[in-house]
């Protein structure tokens, strides 16, 4: 028990036992006083109501400090009692070599100090505008040539450099682990982090090959640890995480896991840690969800600290939870700093000096706040300015230059890459001196890097004397893979420059190349150049423009697949909407009833139809037996009317991978696109609006070509693209003369494990209109133009099967096939239906018509009925299966090609359908 000197022991006992006028005015400036009395009530509790007190030392004749846990006593005629006790309340944090100078007697009205500060934060934190948040998004270095990404999407890829290029390896998490955030590296296991706080190990499999495994922390709680983030040890031996609750864990001996739960602050939490053991060994230093600084530190006592603000501060000073940035030795060799973000965003130190601590102001330049700084590794010996490169809510990079001479400070503004933004929040790594990595907003990476060090194309390069070094940053775009809507490809086993462990250069010869190659582009961003960022904006009034949409309904999305192979939908010109169905080998048609007119079916998810009735209302069809259940879609929250949607559903014969985020687009009466999200039957609409210089005419394709992009065309006949998972519109550059039709498009992709493919369009003027992809040029166009002079394409393009052949309508009333023929793209004529080239039961296929029976057909034409009209009607087709089309004809009718065992296309079949005038019993057909 500390015991004071006499005389002290008595002004203790008058201050304890004064008359409620007197109040204690021994409070350091620095801490939360409240003002307060004590009352002549002997048999009343001590009652703590500030954190620090003061002892007057007679010997010395000043104020000394008391060391808590203190007893007071109260003593008369040398009979002293305890009548209370001074806690160690750890709201407050005082060095003990850190003398905080006081001016005894100044009152603040700390009351209205704080009401000011919770007000100025509000503020602050509106200020902080501009691009939204990515918390998914993280970056980890786990060594020079190996770089971890959790994206958007919440995917896990690896970019590693295999000795000849960069390639990407992905690590995804099971789909019952949920997204990822984070992952880290220590002793050489690989952890990761979900969205949902759970942690998982990568481990080797029996065949070993790499498997998440959960690793969750073992405490005597038996409470559910849920974790929020984490950090690696400067010694890289221990990670600390915090929980979602607010707690403080460590974890060391990997092999062996051996948890500590450290608890949190007492009246506060832990909601970010910012520095694990750097600054000072044992000591982790953490930020509170009310913006506080905290250390702990498992030696002193007590364990938990606050870092405060002097009660003059009127600046904004509440901290935002996330990585810090140290350095050492800036102010002299016994210093350290912690770089800390307020709310507020500006930059402010926390600077121990002597073992003293200060808080120092950095700001932000005019009109910037900062979201996100990147830790930098200095070199010491090299006497030049410490850098923090900051991340600022426009999405720019902003290097801060510190000299070692107090006061001279430099802002350089490094800017963005082109028509691309830095995520806000997040902060970026140092691959290696002069080369920094950043995550960007649209779910790429952007490198900022010296001239001629860095780029995609420029691996690992040994370490540089930083004297010759320039000073000149450049920007490269670094692709992502299609989990994020880019377009890298994963690294193969195949022996290659692509392969995943060990590159080897390419021999191929450019010469024997057939086909487009799938060799990699040299340039850094080429491929890049392609893109430009534009600004979404909002449609809520109506548009003339779409008058010609609404009416289209009806022959863009006349037909739809139901389910492969036995039945279909046809939406007939007066809104009644009939299904053909296969039922032991016996086809037929099935009425379904609406109370108001249909215009088209514009998808089918699962077993769900999704129709446009005549106000425009999405209508969604529920299966039961063979009725349906209507259900307006439109009606429900946040519902729009709609006018269009994705042109194709899955591929027939294609798996269809259901994950919880699956969505259908459409495009809506006002020009904006439309996403509901069809998952587990719980649907939920979001607004995708529409890019700033046009609105939406048709969807191009919706994630076929390219998985979680939407491909649009705007009512000024150019090509648009939404990311589903940024939420970000780009529009891709094409020649002025350049000018698409309003219709639905076709993707061709050969292989899901290749990204090269091809988007198929028709031009306003009738002539087909290629936008590929391949890893060697990037994107580029091609003008097919259209099978004879005076013949144009009508309608949309029809559906892409086997990879490389595109069905297209005449203006001439026939099929033409576009296909590829190893070594270019050739036209082949199918002329239409006529009784001479249907292939019947037992009739073998002759292929798309050749010149005979297509002089024959046009003889057969003219003979047909006074009703009858069999050639093919400008309705978009549908794929039935992946060996069967379906065609409208111009006389009501149906028409079915097949593609037979030698690989060619024959008219199958005709089908009568319920509103043909032509002579043919409709009810039901024989399979053929």
């Amino acid at each position: 028990m500390s015991r004071f000197f006499p005389r002290s022991l008595l002004l203790w006992a008058i201050i304890i036992q004064s008359l409620s006028s007197i109040k204690i005015l021994s409070c350091s400036s620095s801490s939360l006083c409240q003002h307060h009395h004590i009352h002549q009530q002997t048999n009343r509790k001590f009652e703590q109501k500030t954190t620090i007190f003061w002892e007057f030392e007679e010997e010395s004749n000043t104020w000394v400090q008391v060391k808590s846990p203190y007893d007071l006593l109260s003593c008369v005629n040398n009979n002293c009692t305890k009548v209370g006790i001074i806690e160690p309340v750890n709201d407050d944090y005082h060095d003990d070599d850190d003398q905080t100078r006081i001016e005894l007697g100044q009152e603040q009205d700390l009351i209205k100090i704080q009401g000011q500060r919770k007000k100025k934060v509000k503020t602050d934190e509106r200020k902080i505008g501009g691009l939204g948040s990515r918390n998914r998004i993280s970056v980890t270095k786990m060594t020079d040539d190996s770089i971890w990404v959790t994206g958007l999407s919440g995917s896990i890829y690896e970019r590693f450099w295999n000795g000849i290029q960069w390639v990407i390896a992905p690590h995804e998490l099971p789909l019952q682990a949920g997204y990822a955030v984070s992952v880290f590296l220590i002793k050489h296991i690989v952890l990761a982090l979900s969205e949902a706080g759970i942690l998982y190990q990568m481990q080797l499999s029996e065949n070993s090959q790499p498997i998440w495994v959960e690793f969750p922390p073992i405490l005597d709680s038996s409470t559910d640890i849920r974790i929020k983030s984490g950090a690696i040890s400067h010694d890289m031996e221990k990670i600390y995480f915090c929980t979602k609750n607010g707690l403080l864990l460590e974890l060391s001996e990997i092999n062996t896991p051996r948890w500590m739960n450290h608890g949190k602050p007492p009246g506060a939490d832990v909601a970010a840690i910012v520095d694990a053991p750097e600054i000072r060994p044992q000591v982790v230093f953490t930020i509170s969800s009310s913006g506080d600084l905290y250390e702990f530190n498992p030696s002193s006592k007590p364990m938990w600290k606050k870092h405060i603000w002097s009660q003059e501060s009127t600046h904004d000073t509440t901290l935002t939870p996330m990585t810090s940035c140290t350095a050492h030795r800036r102010s002299g060799p016994h210093s350290d700093s912690l770089f800390l973000l307020t709310k507020g965003g500006n930059l402010v130190e926390r600077r121990l000096h002597q073992r003293k601590w200060k808080w120092v102001v950095h700001g932000s330049p005019k009109d910037q706040q900062f979201t996100s700084m990147t830790p930098v590794t200095v070199d010491e010996t090299y006497t030049s300015p410490f850098s923090l490169f900051l991340a600022t809510n426009s999405g720019s990079i902003i290097e801060y230059n510190i000299s070692k001479q107090e006061g001279k400070k430099t802002w350089v503004n490094h800017m963005h890459p082109p028509h691309a933004k830095v995520a806000k929040g997040v902060s970026g790594l140092q691959l290696q001196m002069g080369r920094h990595i950043f995550p960007l907003d649209d779910g790429r990476l952007g490198e900022l890097h010296q001239s001629k060090t860095g780029g995609d194309g420029v691996g690992p390069t040994p370490s540089v004397n930083r004297r010759r070094m320039s000073t000149k940053y450049t920007w490269s775009i670094i692709d992502a893979p299609e989990s994020e809507g880019w377009n890298a490809e994963y690294c193969t086993e195949d022996r290659g420059p692509l392969n995943c462990i060990s590159g080897v250069k390419d021999e191929t010869n450019d010469d024997q190349t057939t086909t487009r190659s799938f060799r990699r582009r040299s340039g850094n961003n080429k491929g890049q150049e392609n893109y430009y960022y534009l600004v979404s904006t909002g449609s809520k009034t109506k548009d003339d423009a779409f008058v010609d949409r609404i009416s289209s309904v009806n022959v863009d999305f006349r037909l739809r697949v139901m389910y492969e192979g036995r039945s279909f939908i046809l939406v007939t010109e007066n809104g009644i909407s009939y299904e053909f169905v296969n039922v032991e080998n016996v086809w037929f048609w099935l009425k379904h009833e609406h109370a108001v007119g249909m215009n088209g079916v514009v998808g089918s998810y699962n077993g769900s139809l999704f129709l446009v009735n005549e106000n425009d209302d999405l209508i969604v069809g529920e299966r039961e037996g063979n009725e349906f259940t209507w259900i307006n879609g439109s009606a429900m929250k946040k519902g729009r009317r709609v006018v269009g949607g994705p042109p194709w559903d899955v591929a027939p014969s294609k798996a269809q991978k259901v994950t919880p985020d699956d969505s259908m687009f459409f495009v809506g009466k006002s020009g904006g696109l439309l996403q509901l999200t069809v998952a587990l039957k719980k649907l939920k609409w979001k607004d995708c609006r529409n890019p700033s210089n046009t609105k939406i005419a048709s969807i191009i394709d919706q994630e076929v070509f390219r998985e979680n992009i939407v491909f649009v065309v705007g009512t000024d006949g150019h090509l648009y693209q939404y990311n589903k998972v940024s939420g970000l519109w780009h529009g891709h550059h094409q020649s002025r003369h350049m000018v698409l039709s309003k219709q639905p498009g076709t993707a061709m992709r050969g292989s899901p494990q290749s990204l090269s493919g091809s988007l198929f369009m028709i031009s306003e003027d009738g002539r087909l209109i290629e936008y590929y992809w391949n890893p060697m040029d990037g994107w580029g166009w091609v003008e097919h133009g259209s099978p004879y002079p005076g013949v144009t394409l009508v309608g949309s393009t029809g559906p892409c099967l086997a990879g490389n052949q595109l069905f297209l309508i005449g203006s001439d009333g026939n099929v033409y096939l576009r296909y590829w023929d190893q070594t270019l793209w050739k036209w082949s004529d199918c002329g239409f239906p006529s009784t001479g080239n249907v292939a019947g039961k037992n009739r073998k296929g002759e292929g798309c018509i050749d010149q005979e029976i297509r002089v024959k057909t046009r003889e057969e034409y003219h003979e047909e009925t006074e009703n009858c009209d069999p050639k093919v009607a400008p309705t978009r087709p549908i794929p039935f299966t992946e060996n069967s089309v379906i065609f409208e004809l111009n006389d009501g009718r149906l028409a079915e090609m097949r593609r037979t065992e030698n690989l060619q296309w024959v008219w199958w079949r005709t089908i009568g359908s319920p509103t043909t005038r032509c002579n043919a019993v409709y009810w039901n057909a024989a399979a053929s």
